[in-house]
């Protein structure tokens, strides 16, 4: 696994920042998520404290520098799911980041923690999906996420939080600002993660806002009625709408 053989490299390494800027993969279209994940269960919390300093003034969206803010991000991810849950307002800040690479890793983050306690994780989303559009969108990406689903209570809180956020959406007035496109981008494949972890339940969830008018709850579950994990699950239920 190269996650494993990364970690072996680390061990071995006094320069960190050389070594993961080389390997970053950026600029370009994929970050090394591999190598991310290694120094995340490598790292110790001064050298994931340092790495955030790399703000957006410091490291844009595709530079390799921004790679180093983003193993911060999933850094704190391990030391929250180790119990370290003054990381947790960290993250928080660094959901509302401008660059979409450290907003998807503190979905990452997050995930973490869900994997070693999921109900958890659930309780701070609930407290996230009151927040900023930012905020929402990283609730709904941090628990929408297959691995995490496989519990019928957990995803049935997972489509309670996705129905919160929905219904929150429809009270924003500037529908034409970056942060309400991303939480509604978010929300169009979100959805189809969670119905077809339920589809008992999700699917009756998911056709009542099928009927709902609003312009962006359309946009949404249209976007969510392409995914393909929706045709396999019921291709049938699928192309009645």
């Amino acid at each position: 696994m190269k996650t494993e053989s990364y970690r072996q490299q680390l061990r071995e390494l006094s320069d960190w920042d050389r070594f993961l800027l080389k390997e970053s993969g950026l600029p370009g279209p994929r970050a090394n998520l591999e190598l991310v994940q290694a120094v995340a269960d490598e790292g110790a919390l001064d050298l994931f404290q340092r790495y955030l300093t790399y703000t957006p003034d410091r490291a844009s969206t595709n530079s390799p520098e921004v790679f180093l803010a983003v193993c911060g991000a999933v850094g704190l991810g391990r030391l929250l799911a180790e119990g370290d849950l003054d990381q947790l307002p960290v993250l928080r800040t660094c959901a509302n980041d401008p660059r979409w690479r450290m907003r998807e890793a503190v979905a990452m983050a997050l995930q973490r923690w869900g994997d070693v306690d999921l109900p958890a994780l659930l309780g701070a989303m609930t407290v996230w999906a009151k927040g900023s559009l930012l905020d929402r969108r990283a609730a709904a990406a941090a628990v929408c996420e297959p691995r995490l689903l496989k519990n019928p209570k957990h995803t049935r809180r997972v489509l309670r939080l996705l129905d919160t956020i929905t219904i929150s959406i429809m009270r924003e007035a500037d529908r034409k600002a970056e942060d309400f496109k991303t939480l509604r981008q978010a929300l169009g494949y979100c959805w189809s993660v969670a119905v077809v972890a339920l589809p008992s339940e999700g699917k009756i969830l998911m056709e009542k806002w099928l009927a709902n008018p609003d312009p962006a709850v359309v946009w949404i579950m249209r976007e969510n009625l392409k995914k393909n994990r929706l045709q396999r699950m019921d291709a049938k239920w699928v192309k009645k709408f």
